[in-house]
C-alpha cells in the first residue's frame, strides 16, 4: 500500500492539469481506468453499455499530453513514473483481476 499521486494533463493548455491521490498503486490504476470510462461515456452518450479493450485504454493514455504517477517509497520519498510504467502496472492489475 503505497500512497500514489496521479498527475494528468489531457490537453496542451496548462490549465487542463489536475491531480488526485490514492491510498495504493492499484487504486490509482483503477482510477485511470475510470477516467477512461468517463471519457467513453462522454464521447458516446447514447450507448447504453460501454466496453473496451486494453489497447483502446493504452491509446487513450498515449493521447494524453501528460500522465504520471508519484509513488511514496518506504523512505517517505516520492518516485516519479511515466506512461509506460503506468501501462505496465495497469496490465499487471488487470491480469490479477482476471485470475491469470
Amino acid at each position: 500500500m503505497s500512497h500514489t499521486i496521479l498527475l494528468v494533463q489531457p490537453g496542451a493548455k496548462p490549465d487542463t492539469r489536475t491531480y488526485s491521490d490514492y491510498e495504493s498503486e492499484d487504486e490509482c490504476m483503477e482510477g485511470i481506468c475510470k477516467i477512461f470510462e468517463e471519457h467513453l461515456k462522454r464521447t458516446n452518450p447514447n450507448t447504453p453499455s460501454i466496453t473496451y479493450d486494453i489497447s483502446q485504454l493504452f491509446d487513450f493514455i498515449d493521447e494524453l499530453t501528460d500522465l504520471s504517477c508519484l509513488v511514496c517509497t518506504k523512505s517517505k520519498m516520492y518516485t516519479p513514473h511515466n506512461k509506460e510504467w503506468i501501462k505496465e502496472q495497469i496490465y499487471i492489475m488487470l491480469r490479477k483481476q482476471a485470475g491469470k
